[in-house]
């Protein structure tokens, strides 16, 4: 049982939260039942008036929090995209160092992450240790656990951003949105694109089962798919070191267009098929797509800023196995003359 009224101030970023909203974000153990009686009963005031759930909050407003029965772990805390619950309080002291390592880039509004591949980002059924749940590990100086704003699959690495708080969460999301946010990946490719750089336009549609994540062209019906590539190097026409830079931002999207133009990414057998895999080359088995970098788009923190992630070290070791130079990659912008 919470100890008692509270009256608790509204911060500045969270103006303009629905009354709903903010008692989720600052109190998630509260069940949603006793939140509505108590909306319903007027035991809920801001600035000593009764409020509905939809009323949005100012900055500097005071809220009358009542007493409530904390929810049961197994009924509270936070549900993620795929399911599951987060309780914050019981997420993995031991996490906690691994999460700060991954931190490339922060400052008042942002931080981004090198992801490792293997971790997904959010849980699911058979997913129980994810990035999700580790993001309270990640507050640093902050009133509160940082927002996921775009995803990676589970098996590529790199660049992901996080805001800080709802504010910036917005504005992330309207760039990525508008297109505003520029992210490179590199790749390594069985066979050589050709010509060896060029837009693939494609529209894709996800295909398979319910919760099947899987997507295919489709010309007629798909949604609008696009991504610009260049081939940084080759070794003959076995495999290629490509950049990918996705217009716009589908599930899947960089693996089924690599794919469906007949050069799969290394170690993709999910769209790539027998083909992805090259025989006697063990570090095929592992699927080699890293998002390098994200350039901040206007309106936040460091705007314009380039934040880079090292590739992970099977990435890094099958370059060195075909002659490719990560260093020569970046020594020059493949995308100069795109618009």
């Amino acid at each position: 049982m919470s100890a008692g009224v509270k009256t608790v101030p509204v911060r500045a970023e969270e103006a303009g939260m629905r009354v709903d909203r903010w008692f989720k974000a600052r109190f998630p153990d509260m069940p949603f039942a006793r939140l509505q009686k108590a909306l319903r009963k007027g035991e809920v005031r801001v600035d000593g008036g009764r409020v509905k759930a939809a009323d949005r909050l100012e900055a500097g407003q005071s809220v009358r929090v009542p007493p409530y029965q904390a929810a049961d772990k197994t009924e509270g805390g936070r549900k993620t995209a795929g399911g599951t619950r987060i309780d914050d309080a019981a997420a993995d002291p031991k996490d906690a160092a691994f999460a700060r390592d991954l931190v490339i880039h922060r400052n008042a509004g942002i931080l981004a992450l090198n992801k490792p591949a293997g971790l997904a980002v959010q849980g699911g059924s058979k997913t129980t240790r994810h990035l999700d749940g580790m993001l309270v590990h990640l507050k640093f100086d902050a009133p509160e656990r940082p927002r996921l704003v775009h995803r990676l699959d589970k098996d590529t690495s790199g660049v992901l951003l996080l805001a800080r708080d709802r504010t910036m969460a917005a504005k992330l999301g309207r760039a990525f949105k508008d297109r505003r946010t520029r992210k490179v990946y590199w790749a390594i490719t069985v066979g050589v694109p050709e010509p060896k750089a060029g837009t693939i336009t494609l529209p894709l549609s996800k295909a398979g089962a319910k919760g099947s994540e899987r997507v295919e062209p489709d010309p007629e019906g798909g949604q609008q798919a696009v991504t610009d590539y260049a081939v940084l190097e080759n070794a003959g026409t076995k495999v290629a070191f490509v950049a990918l830079w996705p217009r716009t931002g589908r599930t899947h999207q960089l693996r089924a267009h690599m794919a469906a133009i007949g050069t799969p990414i290394l170690g993709d057998g999910k769209y790539g098929g027998s083909g992805a895999f090259l025989d006697g080359e063990a570090a095929g088995r592992r699927m080699h797509l890293h998002a390098r970098e994200i350039v901040l788009p206007p309106g936040v923190p460091d705007a314009g800023a380039r934040i880079t992630a090292a590739p992970p070290k099977p990435f890094r070791e099958t370059l060195d196995i075909f002659g490719f130079d990560a260093d020569l990659a970046d020594a020059s912008d493949p995308f100069e003359e795109a618009d």
